[in-house]
């Protein structure tokens, strides 16, 4: 029995469709403790999305076992929250009510959120204030630019207290400035609410500056070719980017990654 809250052992997936199978993952092995931030690189296409699938229980391995908090995962998880590149804000819905949505469908919050709204109202209040946002809970998503949306985002995936907080590319479609901006928003909910992440992500600055390892992917199929602790005390300020250290590791992630690719 693994000491670590999530325990990806020897995993492989195939996808099977009419035009034949892909080998996305191959025996792929990650160990990550109970409230550690850990991101995923590697090339394009190497599964990096398709491993937080397997994590959250969206999809099932075709061989090995994925175990998150000391159970086998067989389907889709109520202890994760999670985040994508896209913020899927419902349009209809204001800032709170989408961010007060997982409360509503999740178990065992959803049999009591009626009786339970008032106190949920002030939690939401709450992380949209760390995050920035107060006074902006009765807006509409279209009224926010889209930094301010992944920020509400953030609380959604956070709103029912995750033991685990997937990311896959929460960032990537926004600004270099915003995208900065909210790497603190995240160091900030992660040193005060201490879930376990698993963070996707092309930006190997990103990578370095939020993670305590980044894990590095082969090309297809996928599987784990190295991992690299990160050791900088937190919190971690934006000048931490320029220091030496910070840069070696970057060059040599994107060196592995050239690697990779040349051998896919």
């Amino acid at each position: 029995m693994t000491n670590d809250f999530v325990d990806i052992d020897r995993v492989s997936l195939v996808y099977r469709t009419k035009d034949g199978e892909t080998l996305a993952l191959k025996d792929a092995d990650i160990k990550i403790a109970k409230g550690e931030f850990v991101s995923v690189v590697g090339p394009s296409g190497c599964g990096k999305s398709t491993l937080l699938k397997l994590v959250s229980g969206l999809h099932t391995a075709t061989t090995g076992n994925v175990v998150v908090g000391g159970q086998e995962v067989t389907g889709p998880l109520k202890i994760c929250g999670m985040a994508f590149q896209n913020s899927i804000m419902l349009p209809w819905r204001t800032l709170m009510d989408n961010v007060l949505l997982p409360l509503e469908i999740v178990e065992p919050h959803a049999r009591t959120f009626r009786r339970d709204r008032e106190k949920h109202v002030v939690a939401a209040r709450e992380l949209l204030s760390t995050v920035g946002l107060s006074g902006f809970e009765e807006k509409f998503p279209w009224q926010l630019s889209g930094g301010m949306q992944q920020r509400g985002s953030l609380c959604r995936a956070l709103i029912h207290s995750p033991e685990l907080l997937l990311l896959d590319e929460p960032f990537a479609a926004l600004d270099a400035f915003t995208r900065e901006e909210l790497w603190d928003v995240v160091q900030t909910l992660w040193i005060k609410k201490r879930p376990t992440v698993i963070l996707i992500t092309h930006d190997l600055r990103e990578a370095v500056y939020l993670s305590d390892r980044v894990v590095m992917m082969s090309a297809r199929p996928g599987r784990v070719v190295s991992t690299n602790p990160v050791g900088f005390a937190r919190p971690r300020l934006p000048d931490i980017a320029f220091r030496p250290d910070f840069v070696d590791i970057v060059h040599r992630l994107r060196d592995e990654i050239s690697a990779a690719r040349a051998k896919g």
